[in-house]
């Protein structure tokens, strides 16, 4: 069957996150008309999504913005539709190159009540980053020692913190507790229950481009609202989960009337699409969930080893809103630090009774004028899919109960809260 052309092709694409709006847009520049997108939910935008709490904007999805530079295609767009403020679009921000892990002036406090300074933790951090810049050096040269990064990085801390910290006998524990706290963070940088379960010979693989993260002053989805002034009113549809894409379709699906389509696309309600080209932008979870059934006939195997062999995590923010804060008023980053963590493991060996000690912390939302004093906290893996199971009131409990422990009940009440 001979394809039809650009114009008269039709052509539809799964899901309007970022990728499919993206796809939309470059399809219509190039000459295709019949373009639409199908979307599962009744909104566009995917896993970028800005939300308030209160008064403030708070981003529920995507939060920043890495390597704002011209190599960054976000970064281009979000420059051309004016969405950044002065300092991110600046040349000197743009050359700034932190390798994947921000700057963040800190506050450390401890699960005694204590409140940790540079001179203790500072040499901590130093330490822990050497050894990720060294956890990334096995991708190009192989060699490596030990199957993942967690493995890795465990047995280097073993092996040379004795030596880096001789002249601090003092503060052994509380150190190799801090450096627990990192090895949560990575899980949530890396997106893992573990960083037992992240590669270390395919650690280094993932290349950050240089800039200072930046945040979208007027939310994320700003950058979705001005891609979608782009398209056209009709071309999605929204609320209509796809089933099955029957591919192959003139061979192996049931009949068209009149011309004959390639692609047939089943949605859950019963309704049908007939298509020249589908470009699927669905996130890999659903993928792996729905392998066996959401394209007929199946993926060749050796794409379905890939989906099956791809992992991911969860990833959950919890945002606090206080009358006053109690941390220092440069702070950017809390961390908090288990005195009893040290034992080096970044899981908790009972996630029903012990989730909350896998939150590493809270982000401070800057600047203080545009967000008042709100923080977010982090969490990452299975102890984080447990906290999903609980009310809003559970989750706020046990969270109040932590910073109790951490600050010596020094904080204010909260004047709103949301996870």
């Amino acid at each position: 069957m001979a394809l039809r052309s650009a114009s008269d092709s039709q052509t539809f694409i799964i899901g309007c996150g970022i990728s499919g709006i993206g796809a939309a847009q470059k399809l219509l520049k190039h000459g295709f008309h019949n373009v639409h997108i199908i979307e599962a939910t009744a909104r566009s935008g995917g896993r970028v999504r800005t939300g308030r709490l209160g008064d403030n904007i708070v981003e529920i999805g995507a939060n920043w913005m890495h390597g704002p530079s011209k190599e960054n295609p976000v970064f281009r767009l979000a420059c051309d539709y004016q969405l950044l403020d002065k300092e991110s679009m600046s040349e000197e921000n743009q050359n700034i190159d932190i390798g994947g892990h921000p700057l963040f002036v800190p506050n450390w406090f401890t699960s005694s009540g204590r409140k940790l300074g540079p001179e203790t933790m500072g040499p901590v951090m130093e330490f822990f980053m050497k050894l990720l810049e060294k956890s990334q050096q096995f991708h190009d040269g192989g060699g490596e020692p030990l199957p993942s990064v967690g493995e890795f990085i465990k047995a280097e801390v073993e092996r040379l913190a004795p030596e880096e910290w001789k002249e601090d006998q003092a503060n052994i524990a509380i150190k190799m507790a801090m450096i627990n706290t990192l090895l949560k963070l990575e899980c949530c940088v890396s997106g893992t229950h573990t960083m037992d379960d992240v590669g270390l010979g395919a650690f280094g693989m993932y290349k950050t481009l240089p800039g200072l993260d930046c945040i979208f002053p007027g939310g994320y989805e700003g950058l979705i609202d001005h891609m979608m002034m782009e398209l056209p009113k009709d071309v999605i549809l929204y609320n209509k989960p796809v089933k099955c894409i029957h591919w192959n379709y003139t061979k192996n699906g049931p009949k068209t009337t009149g011309t004959s389509f390639p692609v047939m696309i089943e949605c859950v309600n019963g309704e049908t699409f007939a298509a020249d080209h589908v470009i699927v932008t669905v996130p890999l979870g659903y993928l792996k969930k729905h392998q066996s059934t959401f394209l007929s006939p199946p993926l060749p195997l050796h794409k379905l080893h890939s989906i099956q062999r791809m992992g991911f995590g969860t990833n959950n923010k919890i945002f606090l809103e206080f009358e006053q804060p109690f941390w220092d008023e440069d702070c950017e980053v809390i961390y908090l630090v288990w005195e009893d963590e040290t034992h080096l493991a970044d899981v908790v060996s009972d996630v029903k009774m012990s989730w909350i000690r896998k939150l590493i912390g809270f982000n401070v939302l800057k600047p203080t004028e545009r967000y008042g004093h709100v923080l977010c906290g982090w969490i990452a893996g299975w102890e984080s899919e447990y906290m999903e199971t609980l009310s809003e009131l559970e989750v706020l409990h046990s969270v109040t109960q932590l910073l109790r422990i951490f600050t010596g009940n020094i904080f204010t009440l909260y004047k709103r809260f949301t996870a």
